[in-house]
């Protein structure tokens, strides 16, 4: 990608087994597995799953808090759960989304509708929550 706009490149979530979280994020949203195999060599020190061509989510175990010394006391917020992080999909994928879900039987909260987002309102929105308790919201636009 040449294009250097200033975009969001990847959020860090906290995961008890980031083989296994991969395999959520792959089977239920589709996102593309990143480094599963080299992490389960033990040569990288965490998977990713590719949202898009620009964005990824990194699956760093719990077990990785304890080196993150960046910045003083970084370590000390390290391990903490985001609020939640929101997908937009297409309207179609959507509500194969929350099929999917609703057929393994993980919990989904009730539709939302109009809510203000990224590219204004969305028509309807749901949240879910990953293995690891991190709660994720799907949204549509059209």
């Amino acid at each position: 990608m040449t294009d250097n706009t200033t975009r969001l490149d990847h959020v860090v979530l906290w995961v008890n087994d980031p083989v296994a979280a991969a395999g959520f994020y792959e089977k239920n949203l589709g996102f593309e597995p990143l480094r599963v195999t080299e992490y389960a060599a033990g040569t990288v020190s965490f998977p990713s799953v590719r949202i898009n061509e620009e964005t990824i989510l990194d699956l760093a175990p719990h077990s990785m808090a304890a080196r993150m010394r960046m910045l003083p006391g970084a370590d000390a917020g390290a391990g903490h759960p985001v609020n939640h992080v929101c997908v937009a999909l297409p309207a179609h994928d959507f509500d194969a989304l929350r099929a999917r879900l609703q057929e393994q039987s993980v919990p989904v909260s009730d539709l939302s509708h109009d809510s203000y987002g990224a590219r204004g309102t969305a028509r309807r929105s749901f949240y879910f929550g990953d293995p690891d308790g991190n709660i994720i919201e799907a949204r549509h636009y059209e």
